[in-house]
């Protein structure tokens, strides 16, 4: 699969990512949207699966791939690890027949904070791992505890110091791990461990998001015996090895869910493929109490909005199924602009409401009080400058200014581009006026 790997072209495209820490977006607001987008495969299905190759002994072809630039770090520290990758418009191919363990170093992880996804396939592969603390958007605490705590469960030694995660697997063993919260990361991240195991490892009060289920799935598909992921419990009997396959990663949740919202802010009739209703069950049903017009196919979604939506009384973010959290900050946007008041509730990360000061720069009415933002209905928003904290963040006030009077200009825009491939070519497509541009 990698015989033709192109050096250059790789190369190309990484300082073509770097390049867009120095770039903001133009957005003219006020236009409707209307025609048809495809999705592409899910960040948060990407990152864990590329951690899980390190499981596999052969080269392994990813369908879906999307070019962001957090898969793009991935692919950087599985090359410190020598893991050869290669990429067209829309596969990724990964080679681990040479794979060799390394210390993963701050200068990788602060970059992506999917890093920590690595810790536990490198600990059932080599028996042991050295990896700084990861990074990522600064949207509140996400401590690893959980991840540590279920790896000493298993039985290996974990020493802290310095900024970095030195983990003694010598010893890991099946066993049960029951999680005290129901995390996304420690989910997967012991449960691609537990692959590599003798014996049988049961995972209770686990995460159940979709991405959870893909992932089974790819292991499955490699060789592992996986169960359960998306129920109360999953299970893991242990292989001795795993292959290289093909894949098809699943269409991201939230960037489709960012889609129907942006709709049903600005107005107009689009059809998101790829937007799969059990994966956007809670989001439908929160838009239909808003007076927007929605047709379910199997895995279509079509959204008309054709007048000033109703505000939600009360919208909380809690894991799945529930309301997802990375899609709050769109969210916020709507209700900004929907007739009503509605009283937002953040209950996975603390920091997830820093947009609100930038949506009240262009005119928003709201009021943020520790986890809890009352959002008051405005008829207008107005172009302003605005900066994104974080990755969802910088996609709301992308939506924010789609439909504000005038010029919205969009800072950093890397965060951005983090989880949205060319955000500004795919709602160009759809009828927006919004462009990127340098900054001097």
């Amino acid at each position: 699969m990698l015989s033709n790997l192109n050096t250059n072209k790789h190369t190309k495209i990484l300082c073509s990512y770097n390049d867009f820490m120095e770039e903001k977006l133009l957005v003219y607001g006020g236009r409707k949207l209307h025609g048809s987008v495809k999705v592409d495969g899910a960040k948060n299905a990407f990152l864990p699966i590329m951690a899980g190759c390190v499981l596999c002994d052969g080269e392994i072809e990813l369908e879906n791939f999307v070019h962001l630039l957090d898969i793009e770090n991935m692919r950087e520290i599985l090359k410190t690890l020598n893991i050869k990758t290669h990429s067209n418009d829309r596969q990724l191919y990964i080679d681990t027949r040479e794979i060799q363990n390394a210390k993963i170093t701050h200068e990788r992880t602060q970059k992506v904070r999917a890093s920590i996804f690595l810790l536990g396939p490198l600990l059932a592969r080599f028996k042991r791992a050295v990896i700084a603390y990861p990074g990522g958007c600064n949207i509140g605490s996400r401590p690893i505890d959980l991840h540590l705590g279920a790896f000493k469960t298993l039985g290996a030694k974990v020493l802290e110091r310095h900024g970095y995660i030195f983990c003694d697997g010598t010893n890991l063993k099946a066993g049960n791990v029951i999680f005290d919260f129901p995390s996304v990361g420690a989910t997967e991240s012991v449960m691609m461990c537990a692959c590599l195991l003798e014996g049988e490892t049961v995972l209770k009060n686990v995460a159940k998001e979709p991405e959870i289920v893909d992932l089974q799935n790819f292991l499955n598909a490699m060789g592992a015996h996986v169960s359960g992921a998306g129920e109360d419990e999953i299970r893991v009997v242990g292989v001795k090895k795993m292959h290289g396959g093909n894949f098809h990663v699943m269409p991201d949740r939230i960037v489709a869910g960012t889609y129907l919202l942006a709709t049903a802010i600005c107005g107009g009739d689009i059809v998101v493929d790829g937007a799969i209703l059990k994966d956007n069950e809670s989001l439908v049903s929160f838009l239909k109490q808003t007076a927007c017009q929605i047709e379910v196919f199997d895995d279509k979604i079509r959204l008309k909005a054709d007048q000033r939506l109703c505000a939600i009384p009360k919208i909380e973010t809690r894991p799945f199924p529930f309301f997802p959290t990375d899609l709050q900050s769109q969210m916020m946007v709507l209700q900004a602009v929907s007739s009503g008041v509605c009283l937002l509730q953040e209950n996975v990360f603390e920091n997830r409401f820093a947009v609100a000061s930038e949506l009240k720069k262009m005119g928003a009415d709201i009021v943020v009080k520790d986890r809890t933002a009352l959002v008051r209905g405005v008829e207008k928003l107005y172009g302003a400058d605005v900066f994104a904290s974080d990755l969802r963040a910088g996609a709301s006030l992308v939506l924010a200014g789609l439909k504000a009077e005038g010029y919205a200009t969009v800072h950093n825009v890397h965060y951005i581009d983090r989880g949205y491939e060319k955000i500004e070519e795919r709602y160009k497509l759809l009828g927006a006026d919004i462009k990127r541009i340098k900054i001097e």
